[in-house]
Parts: C-alpha cells; structure tokens; sequence
C-alpha cells in the first residue's frame, strides 16, 4: 500500500530549502564584507586599481547563455506542457539573451571605423 510520508520527513523535506537560503546568504554576506574590507585596506595603502568592466564581451556571453537556456526550455515546455503561461519560463529568458545579442551588434557595427 501506498502510505503517506510521517510528520517528521514532511518536516525535514521543508526545512532543506530554507537551510539552503540562509546558508547560500552567510557565504554571500561574508564575500561582500571581505571583499569590502580588502578593498578599503588596498585605499589606505594606495594599491587600488578599478577594475575595467568590458560590457560588450559581458553582453556576448550572457546573451549566448541566454539564448542558449532560453532555446532549450522552451523547446522542452513546449513539448510537455504545450502552449500555455508556463512556457514564459523559456521564452523570457530566450528574449534577454536575444536582447543582449542585438546590444552586441549593435555596439560592435557602432564603433567600426
């Protein structure tokens, strides 16, 4: 016979996710007030160099990742659930990556000689 899950593992499988949250933000706090102290301390000593941030390659590979991620759920919610609100889950992350690719071209057409 088929019997339901006790109490006790329907707690457990409730409090995995929340474990996980909060301990995916500790990692994520500490890495911010670290990084923040590090860079305060490389002022103080005047070793500081901004990084340069290349938006343009940053907008080719999150558009690829985009596309690419996007494409495939789409392609898979299609088949299993059909037409309906629940292929959105494909089709916007398909839309951004599709959205960077085109700033990418445009940006590189923009700045050809």
């Amino acid at each position: 016979m088929n019997q339901p899950p006790s109490t006790a593992a329907q707690v457990i499988i409730s409090i995995i996710p929340i474990v996980g949250i909060v301990m995916g933000a500790v990692v994520v706090f500490f890495y911010l007030l670290w990084s923040h102290k590090r860079k305060m301390l490389l002022i103080q000593t005047g070793h500081y160099t901004r990084a340069e941030f290349d938006l343009p390659s940053f907008s080719l590979l999150a558009g690829l990742l985009l596309t690419s991620v996007g494409l495939a759920l789409t392609i898979f919610l299609a088949i299993a659930l059909g037409v309906n609100f629940g292929l959105l889950g494909g089709v916007i992350p398909f839309a951004l990556g599709v959205g960077l690719l085109l700033y990418y071209t445009i940006n590189r057409l923009d700045r050809k000689p």
